[in-house]
């Protein structure tokens, strides 16, 4: 069985070879063979069987590269549950989804992996109800502007949206903003004063990254303040940031910033994710309330757990700071939300379908090599009504509406 890897040069901690890792040795060993391994050499992939480990988050682009030239192939996407691996597959599904490509994503214990691998040609799951269903809100948004700072990063493969159609459908204004103006605004900015510190807690040492000084936290406030300036300059509601630009430009990330640009109200989501931003819009104009931007990144049973170094800080009963996950650097937010009935929502990016369900927030985990806000989810289930961990399972393993997904609390 070949087994093919992509890996982000984000993840540098990974750059060794996969049959190291002892996730794909304890695999080997429940299947009782071992992999062949051809690591980023795509030149024969295509065979029934071939299975490609998604590393890391960030390689949906290099897997759409490598892809070309064999899109007759069955995709069989081997994912863990480290280093946004799963949101990856999720956003490399919903593209081969959307280009009509067969696909799937192999998740699980490793029991349930090594089954799975074992069958070239495993059940999807399509017996399972659909949760994506049309989505029915147009013109919900209408008369609301939102900025798209720098433009959507590389590995969102699946998450292009039409403008116009925004604007037809949802009644949404969707600006271009250069990330150079940002950059720009965010060398310009003074010293923020007592008021704005004053929303804040005191700085704390990170639980796995490295220290924080106040020029980390001045820093991200300048952020900020210059994501303010552009909000006010061009009238927006909202906004959504390609943040990973920050990392090199300014060496800090807008975690702080768009945890609390939501918590004045507006729309700010991050990775300069458009479907995301307007999911987020979506629901705050249904619930008035502020949303979670999180990706998937484990399956355990029935429960999902998912992860963002940002989280609207009205949302928390509780926070303190961390770095960024991927980077190890700025000042990201490992939050506390409470637990109880929340809802999961999505609008695809071809602006008609979305998924919305009911769920449960069982537990709000702190755990290393994932984002730092961290939240368990179940099912929600009732008299009427349950969405199992099936349900969900086969939606995020075969259907997903893309990487990101809005969760809020009620």
């Amino acid at each position: 069985m070949r087994l093919y890897t992509l890996t982000s040069d984000l993840h540098g901690e990974l750059a060794h070879s996969a049959h190291n890792e002892q996730f794909i040795k304890d695999i080997e060993e429940a299947m009782g063979e071992t992999f062949d391994y051809r690591e980023s050499d795509f030149s024969d992939y295509g065979a029934a069987g071939d299975i490609i480990y998604v590393r890391t988050g960030g390689t949906e682009g290099i897997f759409r590269q490598v892809f070309e030239g064999h899109e007759g192939a069955r995709v069989r996407l081997l994912t863990s549950g480290q280093s946004n691996s799963l949101a990856a597959s999720m956003e490399i599904l919903s593209w081969l989804n959307q280009q009509g490509l067969d696909g799937e994503i192999i998740h699980g214990s490793i029991k349930e992996i090594a089954n799975e691998l074992m069958r070239y040609y495993p059940a999807t799951g399509r017996n399972t109800p659909s949760l994506v269903k049309r989505f029915s809100g147009r013109k919900m948004l209408a008369g609301k502007r939102f900025g798209v700072v720098g433009h959507p990063s590389d590995w969102l493969i699946s998450s292009a949206v039409d403008y116009a159609k925004a604007r037809k459908v949802l009644g949404a204004e969707l600006i271009d903003i250069p990330m150079s103006e940002l950059i720009s605004a965010v060398a310009g900015q003074e010293a923020l004063g007592a008021a704005t510190r004053g929303r804040l807690k005191a700085l704390n040492n990170p639980k796995y990254g490295k220290s924080l000084t106040e020029k980390d936290m001045e820093g991200a406030l300048q952020i900020y303040a210059a994501l303010k300036q552009l909000i006010e300059k061009y009238r927006l509601d909202g906004l959504t940031l390609r943040c990973f630009d920050l990392l090199t430009a300014v060496h800090n990330t807008g975690c702080l910033a768009l945890a609390m640009l939501n918590a004045d109200g507006y729309i700010a989501t991050c990775e300069g994710d458009i479907p995301a931003m307007l999911s987020m819009a979506i629901v705050r104009t249904k619930y008035g309330k502020s949303g979670f931007q999180v990706n998937l990144s484990r399956i355990a049973g029935g429960n999902f757990l998912f992860a963002h170094c940002t989280v609207p800080l009205d949302m928390v009963t509780d926070y303190c700071y961390d770095t960024h996950f991927e980077s190890g650097i700025g000042v990201a937010i490992h939050g506390q939300l409470p637990v109880g009935p929340a809802r999961l929502f999505k609008l695809g990016a071809d602006l008609e379908h979305c998924i919305d369900e009911r769920v449960n927030i069982i537990d709000n985990p702190y755990g290393n090599n994932l984002c730092r806000t961290q939240v368990v989810v179940r099912g929600w289930a009732d008299r009427d009504k349950e969405v199992g961990k099936e349900a969900l399972r086969n939606y995020m393993l075969h259907e997903p509406l893309g990487n990101h997904h809005i969760l809020i609390t009620q």
